[in-house]
């Protein structure tokens, strides 16, 4: 009877210490560009396409429709245990407007702020219109 409880005690003991630490053990995960530290300072309104790409290197996608437009896109998750789902903890799209001179009109620093597209550089939510439906597919994407 004495060796059934100290069992039964070891056992809660292993399971404890197993559901403790999977709070421990978090993995987290970028997925895209990394954007470097201080990068975006680097780069003034009117520098060229040239030292766009040397500063943050080849963009992840371009579009060309109004204007030409470098995206670098990332992703963070994190997952607590192997055996968790992936949670979403930031996501942003790094957008450079150039000009048709092919120098930077405008910087912005998209991401999701309470469930809405927001630049993080004007601090402002983008109006309707291509541009937000294209960063909205974007951000789809990679989900």
């Amino acid at each position: 009877m004495k060796s059934r409880l100290i069992a039964r005690a070891a056992l809660l003991l292993a399971f404890g210490l197993m559901v403790a630490s999977c709070g421990q053990f978090s993995e987290s995960y970028q997925r895209g560009y990394v954007l470097p530290e201080g990068a975006l300072e680097q780069i003034p309104v009117g520098a060229s396409q040239e030292q766009v790409l040397i500063v943050l290197g080849t963009p992840s996608t371009v579009a060309t429709v109004s204007g030409e437009v470098f995206y670098y896109i990332s992703q963070k998750t994190e997952r607590g245990a192997a055996f968790m789902p992936r949670e979403v903890k930031d996501q942003r799209v790094v957008a450079v407007y150039f000009d048709k001179n092919r120098k930077v009109e405008r910087l912005a620093n998209y991401g999701i702020r309470d469930g809405k597209i927001f630049d993080y550089v004007s601090r402002t939510t983008p109006t309707g219109g291509e541009e937000q439906s294209y960063l909205s597919f974007l951000f789809k994407m990679f989900k």
